[in-house]
């Protein structure tokens, strides 16, 4: 980790490797705009001003800005990652995106300069993700809105669901540890001997009639075996990794200045939104 940063190298590298792999070039139209829908469900378009200009704090691919771009005015598209070449080419035809190369301890925008920003799946990967929250919340204008998410901490699962994942972490702290090559064969092999048969016994239960939302990796059964790939090397090939419950994230949004912090109440967890308090 570079010293005095928000970032851990190994982290960022590992994820310029994972999209440069799967830059969601074979993920469809219908399956994109539902996996962003469920991860804007409760961000607030309505609220925004006329051509509102924003940011995407660890745009990765550029999969959210491709779908986010298109309705808003200007969109600030930044990652710390070789990713952010994958996003360029993305997105080459939107002539309202700026992109840069840059941690969330050194975003380069002006402080409270803009109408949004969102940043998803990100900050449970920096050393100190309450720092991280609070340098997004710096760039945003008083009264602008903030949609994040982290990792869950299970708070709103059964026990056995828990003492599953500790097992997978046990995994997934061996394989981040791999070489890249290696550490991408051992996902793909997760991928097609877990996700995939576990998600398709989910779905099929579920047509059976049966309650099927604390079963494991049920939220992976209508999705394409595509995304599976995609979020096993996510989930296995990360280094850095931290989990938190919804009061956890609660506290930290409110400690970095947001109000009406709001939850969503379906997956992914947690996804929240809060606004920036009005400055005195």
């Amino acid at each position: 980790m570079n010293e005095n940063k928000n970032v851990d190298d190994k982290t960022v590298t590992g994820f310029g490797d994972e999209w440069n792999r799967f830059d969601q070039s074979e993920l469809s139209e219908p399956e994109q705009k539902e996996l962003f829908e469920k991860y804007f469900l409760i961000f607030p378009w309505h609220f925004l001003p006329e051509k509102p200009e924003g940011f995407d704090l660890g745009c990765g691919s550029g999969r959210w800005a491709k779908l986010v771009a298109p309705r808003v005015g200007r969109l600030h598209c930044i990652d710390p990652s070789s990713a952010l070449t994958v996003a360029r080419n993305n997105l080459f035809q939107l002539d309202n995106c700026d992109f840069h190369s840059a941690t969330v301890d050194s975003i380069p925008i002006e402080d409270a300069s803009m109408d949004f920003g969102y940043s998803l799946g990100v900050l449970h990967h920096v050393p100190d993700t309450q720092a991280g929250i609070q340098a997004c919340v710096n760039k945003l204008k008083p009264g602008a809105p903030l949609l994040i998410y982290l990792y869950y901490a299970f708070d709103n699962r059964p026990w056995w669901f828990t003492s599953i994942w500790r097992l997978s972490d046990i995994l997934r702290r061996l394989i981040s540890c791999f070489p890249h090559g290696l550490r991408y064969f051992a996902s793909q092999v997760i991928a097609l001997f877990i996700y995939f048969p576990i998600a398709r016994f989910s779905a099929l239960i579920e047509k059976l009639g049966f309650d099927v939302s604390n079963f494991p990796l049920s939220a992976y059964r209508n999705f394409s075996f595509y995304t599976m790939r995609t979020d096993a090397l996510d989930r296995f090939g990360t280094r850095l990794e931290k989990r938190f419950s919804r009061e956890q994230i609660k506290t930290m949004m409110e400690q970095a200045g947001l109000e009406h912090v709001k939850f969503s109440s379906s997956m992914p967890y947690w996804c929240a939104v809060g606004y920036r308090k009005q400055m005195d």
